[in-house]
């Protein structure tokens, strides 16, 4: 018994070094009094009731290289070709700076590979969404985080990278991307601007039906402006994003065809081109009082998203050839007016109300050959209200979002005379409420038991409506999207404990109907890959996760207790398990999957940091694939160093040390199944450098995020202040 209790002890402390403001990753404040530097820190991992918040300003391991692989990276994150990207077991809705965006698929690849990493300031997955956010975030929400802080002085702030690979050749990658940020008496301002060049290369194989071989040329660019106007105690901000992304590829591709019902071999290079272009305009008008805890917010936002696709192929069997496939566009134009308001009351021992509305009008246009053949509109209006309230050590959330869909469209459809014919897309109008529910109980302020219940929707996503193709595509290969998506329905529930933010246990079961998958199939010697509905999935999953110092083998307790160390300056791991179970009636040979993450923080002589991150999962059903082997098998190295005055970061890296990324997978919908093989050259080498330009005042004062993002609850209902 005495065993049992000095080793909780010992996990409580090793815990609650990380805890609280002295904790933590990143440096945030600094302040000078009388030749004395106190500093106020962030945290690099914090555990919410209803998210986890990962910070990327200051973690050489996550910000080194694109968006992607840092997310990539994150415990409890798997990124497939085949499910998307998901969190815990739960599909992820993306959004930026607090607001949805509206991509998904290839394109959110694109945009997410586009971007480098050290633009980013912070990364929340919501596991938990309130009322306040839309309905249609589906199962949980992957909010990525860009906004900076504005200052009363010019600030300035360089990051670049430049990495490697070696596989058949050598291969670069650059990152480059800086912030200006400043105020005066009248507004303030921020820019950010950066570019990325990547060479890589990708192989495809499908049966023994089609090989593919890629040498990828991509380039990206983004900008971002911001300007804050204080309108007498009120607040204005204006902002303005802009994303381009293009991606060369040179082919080359063999395989089986079928001409005139006979099968014969073919080889052919060629060349695919894709083109993305993001635009992104939001005026904010905050209403301030004199309760600062009172808010109103009115807030419109407009995004307009283009792409573009075309390639051709140059056959070499079975005979020379050249052939020169449509031009695919497409154009997505997405308008949003919403109005937040919260205000403390009177209830129990304290409490607060929100509610608010919410517009939102989408416009989606596809053409192939210059021919429209998807013309899609959705509306939707939605109005929320949500109370919070505590007593004495339990905090209580009850809301309700409720929401009206107008779906409608025309799509282009071969009728039994091989003709086009315009058609109608299934109409969806609806009126549908959406309430949530969380009890939690706060054993000591950073420990605490959660209980919580949402109900979800989730659209389909603009990329699995597009009727074209937007990938490669061989004469015995379809990339097809499907328009007659039905909405999908989520009913979450999840239990969580959680002390001192890196410390957890949890459960969640999702009860799934409609859910939209990718689905393979072949006939004879063709495939076709396309996306449908199932009619109900049960997901379970287990997660875990707890820090271990290593002070704990090195150090009597009556020296820990001291708690006279720097959680910077100490030697840990993190350990993170996840068990993940789909229950789909139609699969016969179920198999949960297993997923593992450790991640090392060592600290070398010369204040040297090697930071080590493992990934591993096992083979498990996913949707209507099975592995046939782990899907992500990767180990990570970072060495990190400070220099003038920590202003001067510098940082060396090797991903996938192991060379174990690949994806290869049998469908389980038909027997035999479908194999898909593919992977990319993830293994590459590099250095970054992170560059603060020394300020002369620090005393200035900070202003909150000028970025501005949508205002999502913190902790039990707490709105993070602008």
């Amino acid at each position: 018994m005495k065993n049992k209790i000095i080793i909780l002890g010992m996990l409580a402390l090793s815990i609650s070094a990380f805890a609280q403001e002295t904790g933590s990753k990143e440096k945030s404040r600094e302040k000078e009094i009388q030749g004395v530097s106190m500093t106020k820190t962030k945290k690099a991992v914090e555990q919410k009731p209803d998210r986890t918040i990962f910070d990327f300003s200051e973690q050489p391991n996550l910000n080194s290289g694109t968006t992607l692989e840092g997310i990539k990276k994150l415990p409890g994150m798997v990124v497939t070709d085949i499910a998307g990207m998901m969190y815990q077991g739960k599909p992820l809705a993306v959004f930026m700076d607090g607001r949805p965006l509206n991509i998904s698929s290839n394109d959110l690849t694109a945009f997410l590979e586009g971007m480098p990493a050290n633009s980013i300031e912070k990364i929340e997955v919501i596991t938990q969404p309130g009322a306040e956010f839309p309905a249609t975030s589906g199962g949980a929400i992957l909010n990525i985080i860009t906004s900076k802080s504005a200052k009363s002085y010019l600030t300035a702030t360089y990051s670049g990278s430049y990495r490697f690979s070696n596989y058949d050749k050598f291969r670069s990658k650059t990152n480059n991307s800086i912030v200006l940020n400043s105020r005066n008496k009248v507004f303030g301002w921020q820019f950010s601007a950066g570019q990325s060049y990547r060479e890589s290369f990708n192989t495809t194989q499908t049966d023994d039906i089609f090989s593919n071989y890629a040498d990828r040329f991509q380039r990206s660019n983004f900008a971002k402006a911001a300007l804050t106007f204080d309108i007498g105690a009120d607040r204005l901000l204006i902002n303005y994003d802009f994303n381009s992304y293009n991606n060369d590829s040179n082919l080359e591709a063999s395989g089986k065809q079928v001409v005139n019902n006979l099968t014969q071999l073919y080889e052919n290079t060629g060349n695919s081109k894709s083109r993305t272009y993001r635009n992104e305009a939001v005026a904010t008008y905050q209403k301030k009082f004199s309760d600062k805890d009172k808010k109103l917010d009115f807030k419109f936002t407009y995004t307009n998203y283009r792409s573009n696709f075309n390639q051709f192929s140059n056959f070499i069997k079975p005979a020379p050839s050249t052939v020169f496939y449509p031009e695919n566009n497409s154009d997505q134009n997405v308008y949003n007016f919403r109005i937040d308001y919260s205000q403390p009351i009177k209830l129990l021992n304290g409490g607060k109300i929100s509610f608010g509305g919410l517009y939102e009008k989408l416009d989606y246009v596809t053409q192939s050959a210059k021919v429209t053949n998807l013309d899609y509109q959705r509306q939707t209006a939605s109005t929320y209200a949500e109370v919070m309230a505590k007593y004495k050590k339990f905090d209580f959330i009850v809301g309700a979002r409720a929401e009206d869909y107008d779906i409608s469209g025309t799509t282009l459809i071969l009728d039994d005379n091989k003709n086009w014919v315009n058609t109608p897309l299934t109409p969806f109008k609806k009126f549908k409420v959406f309430p949530n529910a969380s009890i939690q109980y706060n054993f000591k302020p950073s420990i605490f038991f959660n209980l919580n219940y949402n109900k979800k929707i989730s659209l389909p996503s603009i990329s699995f409506l597009n009727p074209n193709n937007t990938n490669y595509q061989g004469p015995n290969v379809d990339f097809k999207g499907n328009p007659f998506l039905n909405p999908t329905i989520y009913d979450n529930f999840e239990a969580k404990i959680s002390a001192f933010d890196y410390a957890f246990l949890s459960y969640n079961m999702g009860i799934v109907k409609n859910q939209v998958i990718q689905y393979v199939e072949r006939d004879g010697d063709r495939i076709s890959q396309s996306n449908r509905n199932v009619d109900r999935i049960t997901q379970h999953n287990f997660n875990f996760g707890v820090p271990i110092p290593f002070m704990l083998f090195t150090k009597p307790l009556s020296e820990i207790m001291k708690f006279n160390f720097n959680p910077d300056k100490i030697n840990l791991l993190y350990v993170y398990a996840g068990y993940q179970f789909q229950d789909i009636k139609d699969i016969q040979d179920k198999k949960g999957m297993w997923i593992f993450n450790i991640s090392g923080q060592f600290i070398l002589p010369k204040d040297i940091k090697l930071n080590a991150n493992f990934s591993y999962l096992t083979k498990g059903n996913y949707y209507y694939f099975m592995p046939l082997h782990p899907i992500n098998n990767s180990l990570d190295l970072t060495l990190t160093k400070k220099f003038n005055k920590d202003r001067l970061t510098v940082s060396l890296y090797a991903n996938d040390v192991l060379n174990g990324t690949r994806m290869s997978f049998r469908t389980t919908n038909q027997n035999p199944g479908v194999i898909l093989n593919s992977r990319y050259d993830s293994r590459s080498f590099g250095i970054s450098v992170n560059y603060k330009i020394p300020t002369r005042n620090k005393l200035a004062k900070v202003d909150q995020n000028m970025l501005n993002q949508d205002a999502p609850k913190e902790d039990n209902g707490g709105i993070m202040k602008q």
